[in-house]
Order: structure tokens, then C-alpha cells, then sequence
């Protein structure tokens, strides 16, 4: 029954951003959006019946985009977001979203059963793109139950649309005209107003007692048989619905419901019926709740309601059918090649091993995340002692773990596969390999280095043996590449860095080259050994390397280039240009975050204390204790800090070789006064040799300059220097010669290379720590203030530095008007030169285009 005063209301949701039906299951809410959508030709309406399959960010992403791209031409799709461990659309590709609605038209987005995503993030997410939507386009929720978003501001600001049950239930005069209809006679206005009082207008009940009354010789005993809605429900299921079928017809529709949605071919496979359009096509006629699903010509599903009675009553009567019915379902869609869908029903059909052999034969995807996450649900679901008879799909589940962050799982699965001594080789090579990453997930690297190197061992010891191939993540080539990085990244956190960078090297073999991103993985932890090395210009080569070919394989927002963006932090932070790097290192901190990897999570808290010294982070959360490298670079900043107050702590030797705790200890006893017991302790820690990583010698120079210096022997103190700046200019490399601090100020002029442009910066630069600063000001700015301020050098447009913060360009925009407050500045230009003035970032050309 056509409802105009209902669609008129839904009329006013075109000048807000949202309308909202809520009503109980059988109110007729879709039918009203339906007649809706059907009265306002000239919109685009893109429907989406939501199901808990949609709970799977990325297959939610790109079914939204399709569905929107289908109705709305000019609508340009964005990339899809990347899946990660907090399952989040995320707030860049919710701003491009709305973004690129705009101009898409006139456009309605309606979901239908949105309580199948209560209490997920994705629900949140476009309770956010509400928000966000463009003026041009609009969205209906339609819910069984009132999901607490927090409806209030809407209605103040918008004029919210709200429909609900009270709206949606009967009238007599509607009650009357659906009965007649249905029943096909003509229904006394007693009557209706009876089975209105009864069914309390419930459109589902009052379509139930219709087809009752259809073949009912006496209407009135029909009503005053009524009771409750669910009474009536299940009475009418019970005797005067599936009883009264012809047996076939029946049997049909319980094997039918076991169906999210049908359509003629599937029918067909399913229930055995003939002619399955033919059979939909009554179905649809005589009422039997059958629903077409929009954007899908030829496919319907049941009335959930009605769905849910029918398979309990197969439940009850022919068990053994529903468990068939999936099967033949899962045939239906391999035979057309929908895999995905085919697994679904093999699982819900409890086809343990015939699901498994599906799933083991998948091979690489384009969409790597979004099969990923389906293979953890897949597989989770398997019974575990079902599970452990096939090594090849723990294999596969605890690869699908390792890759989506979820580091728990995957290093209990691992570590079982590798104690199994009936493992054949190929296997216990995937199995180390892929432990061996799991260091990228702890904060004890020193328990991983054995078992990356016994992976690279057993691949070396075994050339000819080929694992078996799980989504193309097993090859040789790949599994070569993963123990080769493994190795590298627990050296790297143990602080052998020079051990590290060989790794990371022999990882990059020119077969490297056939898996993009696990390359991408390894050109960033290359790049982050070589910064750490003081091999700035390699470093900044292959950072830029990593991200170019990022942007290639995959999406903004996926956490590979991570290490790349973090190497690129350090770069600047090695230069003496820290500032400059903020913006590099919150992009790191994102991606790190977004699948736990605990190692670089705690290497940019480390960045972090550098680039913000005194600030305390908030959007660096790494767990558990720091790794060696990052515990040794806090208590040198630690050390410094209180040197620099005049405070040098008490020569307590922590360090057994040369490191950057090693260099503060010597420079305490300096600045303590204490040169010949300095001396003695450099002496001691020369002797046990320093690392041949460029940093090191340099950083042995500068220090041996500063220590001549308080002995009075200048030209010795010139020397040292003079071959520290030579060995550092190549690279820009000033933060060794920072870290001593003004006290070198005096020398550079003495010195060739003191007056060149690499000396005069790091003169300048010097002078700077030396000089009062605004305090006040810098403890004013809040951490996200201050990570902003490192884009402002930069070329990044509002736009780009809201993508890259994960936040909406009107909030960047928030930030910056309280950053140029908070500076007394009124531009970003003079924002950047009173940030220079407070040394909050270099301003030389190379920490512009960072």
C-alpha cells in the first residue's frame, strides 16, 4: 500500500544529510524506503543490504564504491582503504569519499539492516561519513534497533528525519486495504480495526493474518483466534502456512532459507526445483515473503523473520537437509567461480576438509589485505583439532596472522609447526621463515636472531626442496627474502647494526624483485640501518626507493613503507634538520600502528623524544620494554640532557663497546672536568674496537676534538675535528657534532672544513643550543601541534597533510589556526620563520621537500 504522508517525510530528508527508520522486523521499513526511492525517479540511489559479512573493512569498501559508481557515472571510486589490525575505513578514505561524492549528483545512499553492524567500527565510520557528506548527497539508515550513535546533534543541526514504529504501524483505514488485498475479498472495517488492535499495526502481522483470512471461510473466528504476534507467527508457520504447501513446494523453501540470497540457477541447485524463475516469480506473487534485492536483477532473498521460522522448522523435521542444502550451494558458486561464497556455505555446511582444500588452493590476489582477513575467519572457524590435521592450513592461518598483526596467534601456531618432527622440510622452512618475522612484533629481538638464522640456514642447506605454494607467500625466492629481513630487523634492535645492514643487502637478490611489497619491507629497514650507520645519502635513496614502489603496489594508508618513512625521519634527524622529519615520523607512527610492529613503533619513540625533546608523545604507544638499540638511545638523551643542564651524570660504565651511551659517558667526564680519566675510558672502549659504520669514527673524532680542547692541546683538538667534518660532509651528517654540543664552536673557524657550508650550518646550529628560547612558548603547543609544524616547511598542501595525520582537512585547519596563535603569526610562511627563530625545524632547502 502506497503511503504518501510517510514519504513525504522521507521527502524532507533530501535538504539533510540523514534520515533514520527504526521499527522492529516486519514494520515494512524497506517497503516505505522502496516506494520512496520509487517516487523520486529522477535521484540515484545506491541500496545496500547490509549482512555481518560487511563487518570486513575492505570487501565493505570496495562493495560501496561499486554500488555507488553503479548509479552515479561521474562518481569516481577512491582507493580502497588498507586492511589492518583496527579494522577501520579510516578517516583519509572517508574524506575522499565525500570529497568525490560531491560530484556525483543528486544521490541517496540508503542502508538497509544496519543492525548487522552494531558495535563495529565500520558502523562508526559512516556514522562519520554522515558528516562529511556533501550537500548533493544524502543517506537513510534502516535499523531493527536503535543504535545509540547519538542522534541529538543531528537533530539540532540538521533536522534530523526520524521514522520509527509508531510511524510505520497501521492505521485501520491501511490495515483494511491490505487484508482486502491480499486475502482478495473485502475485508468489514470492523474487522481490520480488530486485527490493527490485535497485531498493534505491525505491517508483518497484519500480512500474516491476510493470507490466513485468505483461506479462511469465517474472517471473524480468524480474528478472534488471534492472540500475540509471535502466537500468530508461529501458528501460521506451523498449520496454516507450510502445512497447507504441497510437500515439494515446502521442502523447497526450508532448503531455500538456509540462502542469504537466491536466485533462479541457485534455486535450482538447491531444492531441486524446475524452472527456478518460475518458481521465484510465484513465490514473489502469492506472498510468500520473498524480497528483490536491489542492484541485483534476478536475485531475492526471504524476509528475515520468515527465514528464521523456516529453517527452525527444517531444523526440527529434516535436519540432515540444511547441511546438504549449503553443499549444493558452495558447488553452485565454484562452478561459477565465487570461491569466497563457496568457502561461506562449506563452513556453515560444517565441510571441514572440503572447506580447507578450497582455501589451500587459492592463489595470489590483488587484494592481498582483503583476502588475508578472510582467510583468518575462514580458517579461525575450522575446529583446531579439524585444523591441526592439515599443517598446510595452520601454515596458511598463522601467515594470515603474522600479515594482519596479529602476533599472539601466529607465534603460538608457528612455534607448535616447528617442534612437530614429522614436518617435512619445505614446511619447516615456511614455518621459521615466518616466525623469524615475527621479531617486527616483540620487544626481545634476542630471542628471534637463532631462529631467523636457522631459517636462513635450512634454506641454504636445502636448495632443491620447493614448500608448498600457500597464496603465493611461500615461494623460495619470498621465503629467502622474509628470513634475510628477519635477521636484519633482531640485529638492527640488538644494536649490531653493521650485521644488520649485510642482512637487509643479501635480501635484496634481484629475486626480490617478484614480491613488491615484502621488497618494499626491506628497501625501508635498509634505509632505516644505513641512517642509523650515518649513511645518509644510501638511506635516502632507498627510502625513496621503498615508497616509489609503495605507490605502485598498494594503497595510502598500508603499513609497509613504514621503515621507509622512519628511515626518512632519522635522515633528517642525522642532519641536524629534526623538525623536518616530524612529519615523516608521524606518517611512520600511523603505519607501524596500524599492524602493532613494536619494534618501530618503539625506534619512533625514540625519534620522537629527538625531534620533541621535553614532550611527552601521544601517538607513539609502543608495548612492552624497550629493545636494546632503542633502550641505548634513551639513556643517551637521557645523559645529554643532563649534561647540557651542567649536571653530567656520575661515571658509572654501562657500555662494553662503543655506542651511543658510550659517547655520553666520555662526554659526562669532559664536562665534568675529569679529562684524564675521559680520556682513559675512550681509550678503553677504542681498543675494543668501534664499528665500521661511518657514524661511529666520526663520532670518535668529534669527541676526541672536544677532549683535546680541555687538555689544551688545540692543535690536536683541530685535527680530530677537521677529520670528523671531512668524513661527515658527504652525507650532511651534523649530529654527531651536535650531540657535543657549543663547546666545538670555537674550533670550526680554526678548521677548512669548519668554513665551509656544511660547517657554517653546523656553526649555526650550535649557536642555537647555546641560546635562550622561548620555553613557554614550545610547552603551549600540544604534541599534535608540534608534529604539524614539521609539515609547514614542507610543499604539502592542507589536503595532503590531512591524508598523511589520518584526520579531516577542517581539523588540520583547526590545528594551524591554533599553531599561528600560539606563534603570534598571522601565514605559514611567518609561522615558519617564528618556528626557526624557536629552533622547532631547520629551514635549509633540503627540509622543504622532505
Amino acid at each position: 500500500m502506497d503511503r504518501p504522508a510517510l514519504r513525504r517525510q522521507l521527502d524532507a530528508a533530501l535538504f539533510s544529510p540523514l534520515a533514520l527508520v527504526v521499527a522492529p522486523a516486519g514494520a515494512g521499513k524497506t517497503v516505505l524506503i522502496t516506494q520512496w526511492t520509487q517516487s523520486r525517479p529522477q535521484l540515484a540511489v545506491a541500496w545496500f543490504d547490509l549482512a555481518s559479512a560487511d563487518r570486513a573493512v575492505g570487501a565493505f569498501a570496495r562493495r560501496l564504491c561499486a554500488g555507488i559508481a553503479a548509479v552515479a557515472p561521474r562518481f569516481s571510486p577512491p582507493e580502497p582503504p588498507a586492511v589492518t589490525a583496527r579494522a577501520r575505513l579510516g578517516e583519509p578514505f572517508l574524506v575522499d569519499l565525500a570529497e568525490r561524492l560531491a560530484d556525483a549528483g543528486e544521490l541517496v545512499l540508503v542502508f538497509d539492516d544496519l543492525d548487522h553492524l552494531a558495535k563495529t567500527a565500520v558502523l562508526t565510520d559512516l556514522w562519520r561519513l554522515i558528516d562529511l557528506l556533501p550537500p548533493n548527497a544524502h543517506a537513510v539508515f534502516s535499523s531493527r534497533v536503535d543504535l545509540n550513535l547519538g542522534w541529538s546533534r543531528h537533530r539540532l543541526e540538521h533536522d534530523l528525519v526520524e521514522i520509527r514504529q509508531r510511524e510505520l504501524a497501521f492505521d485501520d483505514e491501511t490495515t483494511g486495504k491490505v487484508l482486502s488485498a491480499i486475502a482478495g475479498r473485502e475485508i468489514a472495517p470492523a474487522t481490520a480495526a480488530a486485527v490493527t488492535a490485535q497485531t498493534e499495526g505491525w505491517a508483518a502481522g497484519v500480512q500474516l493474518t491476510a493470507l490466513r483470512l485468505r483461506f479462511a471461510d469465517d474472517p471473524d473466528r480468524v480474528v478472534d483466534e488471534l492472540t500475540d504476534t509471535d502466537q500468530l507467527v508461529m501458528n501460521y508457520l506451523r498449520v496454516e502456512v507450510l502445512d497447507g504447501l504441497r510437500p515439494e513446494r515446502r521442502n523447497a523453501l526450508m532448503r531455500l532459507a538456509v540462502l542469504d540470497e537466491v536466485s533462479a540457477g541457485l534455486a535450482e541447485a538447491v531444492a531441486a526445483v524446475a524452472g527456478g524463475d518460475d518458481f521465484l516469480t510465484r513465490l514473489e506473487r502469492d506472498s510468500l515473503f520473498l524480497v528483490r534485492v536491489p542492484g541485483r536483477p534476478g536475485w531475492f532473498r526471504f524476509h528475515r523473520l520468515f527465514r528464521d521460522l523456516l529453517i527452525y522448522r527444517l531444523r526440527a523435521t529434516r535436519a540432515a537437509d540444511e547441511d546438504e542444502a549449503l553443499e549444493a550451494a558452495a558447488d553452485w558458486f565454484l562452478a561459477g567461480g565465487d570461491v569466497d561464497t563457496a568457502v561461506e556455505y562449506l563452513l556453515r555446511a560444517r565441510r571441514w576438509a572440503r572447506a580447507m582444500d578450497v582455501i589451500l588452493r587459492i592463489g595470489p590476489d590483488p587484494y592481498e589485505d582483503v583476502r588475508i582477513a578472510k582467510i583468518i575467519q575462514w580458517l579461525s572457524l575450522v575446529p583446531p583439532d579439524v585444523r591441526a590435521s592439515r599443517p598446510d592450513a595452520e601454515l596458511l592461518l598463522a601467515i594470515a596472522n603474522t600479515m594482519g598483526g596479529h602476533a599472539i596467534s601466529a607465534v603460538d601456531a608457528l612455534q607448535r609447526l616447528v617442534a612437530d618432527r614429522g614436518l617435512s622440510v619445505g614446511r619447516r622452512q615456511i614455518a621459521l621463515a615466518y616466525l623469524g618475522a615475527e621479531v617486527q612484533f616483540s620487544s626481545h629481538p634476542e630471542v628471534f636472531v637463532g631462529i631467523a638464522d636457522e631459517a636462513v640456514a635450512l634454506l641454504t642447506a636445502h636448495p632443491a626442496t620447493e614448500p608448498p605454494d600457500l597464496m603465493g607467500l611461500t615461494s623460495r625466492p619470498l621465503l629467502e627474502l622474509i628470513s634475510r629481513v628477519s635477521a636484519g630487523r633482531a640485529r638492527l634492535m640488538l644494536g649490531r647494526i653493521d650485521e644488520a645492514r649485510e642482512q637487509f643487502a643479501a635480501a635484496l637478490s634481484p629475486a626480490a624483485f617478484a614480491h613488491a611489497r615484502h621488497r618494499v619491507h626491506a628497501l625501508g629497514a635498509l634505509a632505516l640501518a644505513e641512517a642509523l650507520s650515518g649513511l645518509l645519502g644510501d638511506a635516502s635513496d632507498h627510502a625513496n626507493e621503498a615508497l616509489d614502489l609503495a605507490r605502485e603496489v598498494g594503497p595510502h594508508g598500508h603499513p609497509a613503507p613504514a621503515d621507509a618513512h622512519l628511515a626518512r625521519a632519522l635522515v633528517c634527524i642525522q642532519r641536524g634538520e629534526a623538525g623536518a622529519g616530524a612529519a615523516s615520523l608521524a606518517v611512520a607512527v600511523s603505519a607501524a600502528a596500524s599492524d602493532n610492529r613494536t619494534q618501530l613503533l618503539w625506534l619512533a619513540h625514540a625519534a620522537s623524544q629527538v625531534i620533541h625533546p621535553h614532550v611527552q608523545p601521544d601517538s607513539v604507544h609502543a608495548v612492552g620494554p624497550p629493545p636494546p638499540l632503542v633502550r641505548q638511545t634513551l639513556t643517551s638523551l637521557a645523559l645529554r640532557d643532563a649534561r647540557m643542564r651542567g649536571q653530567p651524570a656520575a661515571p658509572v660504565p654501562q657500555a662494553g663497546e662503543w655506542s651511543a651511551v658510550a659517547f655520553e659517558e666520555v662526554a659526562g667526564l669532559v664536562a665534568a672536568g675529569r679529562a684524564p680519566l675521559a680520556r682513559e675510558r675512550l681509550a678503553e672502549l677504542r681498543a675494543r674496537g668501534v664499528q665500521p659504520h661511518p657514524i661511529a669514527p666520526i663520532e670518535v673524532d668529534a669527541l676526541t676534538a672536544w677532549l683535546c680542547l680541555a687538555e689544551g692541546h688545540r692543535m690536536a683538538a683541530r685535527e680530530h675535528l677537521e677529520s670528523a667534518l671531512q668524513h661527515a660532509q658527504d652525507d650532511r651528517l651534523s649530529r654527531p657534532f651536535l650531540r657535543v654540543g657549543p663547546a666545538l664552536l670555537e674550533l670550526l673557524d680554526e678548521v677548512p672544513t669548519g668554513r665551509s657550508e656544511f660547517g657554517r650550518a653546523i656553526a649555526e646550529r650550535l649557536r642555537s643550543q647555546g641560546s635562550p628560547r622561548s620555553e613557554r612558548l614550545v610547552d603551549d603547543l600540544t604534541p599534535r601541534e608540534l608534529e604539524l609544524i614539521g609539515y609547514l616547511p614542507t610543499r604539502y598542501t592542507i589536503a595532503d597533510i590531512a591524508e598523511r595525520c589520518f584526520l579531516s582537512t577542517n581539523t588540520i585547519k583547526t590545528h594551524l589556526a591554533h599553531i599561528y596563535r600560539k606563534l603570534g603569526v598571522a601565514s605559514r610562511d611567518a609561522a615558519i620563520e617564528r618556528a626557526t627563530e624557536l629552533g622547532l625545524f631547520e629551514t635549509s632547502e633540503d627540509s622543504r621537500v622532505v
